[in-house]
């Protein structure tokens, strides 16, 4: 008897609580029934601010890009750089005076070479520059010609070894087909040269130069 009484009272409960649950819900939905047209564009705008919001702070946060890497090319000039002075030696027991020295707002470096009394080389000029990707030299011979040559750094940085592209003007006095330098420390650097002579016959020359300045 009380089991039933207890489940009546329960289910009188039940039925009381669903009442006023469907009693509350009647309530809100004629209290917003009127005014959701209205409420619709601002919620729709929060919506839209607040994900504009979020998207503007992942921009924010974003990791900046890294800087491009220099090329093989620029740190090949940048190591020619460091050769920037005044030069003595021999080459074929001619002493040589050598001066290299940065140009053109320092996007060029001239190198220099000449000798007392006239003797070969004469004033010559060898230009430095990056051209794209590539370390270029543009030697003006005295045998009058302009030979191109492309430039490799060795993985140490310590040898740039300048191999021939092509040449403008006369070859009959000769030309410069190869050209090294070879970093020894901040004051000795070697050249080494491979010149073509008139008959074709190729000479390997090389010369040790000291700092002066």
């Amino acid at each position: 008897m009380q089991a039933t009484i207890g489940v009546a009272q329960h289910s009188s409960e039940r039925e009381g609580s669903q009442d006023y649950l469907n009693h509350k819900n009647a309530r809100l939905c004629k209290l917003f029934d009127g005014r959701m047209p209205k409420l619709l564009p601002a919620l729709l705008i929060c919506l839209v601010v607040a994900t504009g919001h979020g998207t503007s702070v992942a921009q924010t946060t974003s990791p900046p890009t890294n800087a491009a890497a220099p090329s093989d090319a620029k740190k090949a000039f940048e190591q020619m750089k460091n050769l920037e002075g005044s030069w003595q030696g021999t080459i074929m027991d001619i002493s040589i005076n050598v001066t290299i020295r940065l140009t053109s707002s320092r996007t060029a470096i001239l190198h220099e070479a000449t000798t007392g009394g006239g003797r070969p080389p004469d004033h010559e000029i060898t230009m430095f520059y990056v051209d794209g990707d590539r370390l270029l030299a543009t030697h003006y011979c005295d045998a009058g010609n302009r030979a191109r040559l492309d430039g490799k750094m060795s993985p140490d940085g310590k040898t740039i070894e300048f191999s021939f592209i092509d040449v403008a003007g006369s070859t009959r006095g000769g030309l410069v087909k190869r050209m090294v330098f070879n970093m020894i420390d901040a004051n000795k650097h070697v050249i080494e040269l491979t010149f073509i002579m008139p008959n074709g016959k190729p000479i390997e020359l090389r010369g040790e130069f000291e700092r002066t300045k």
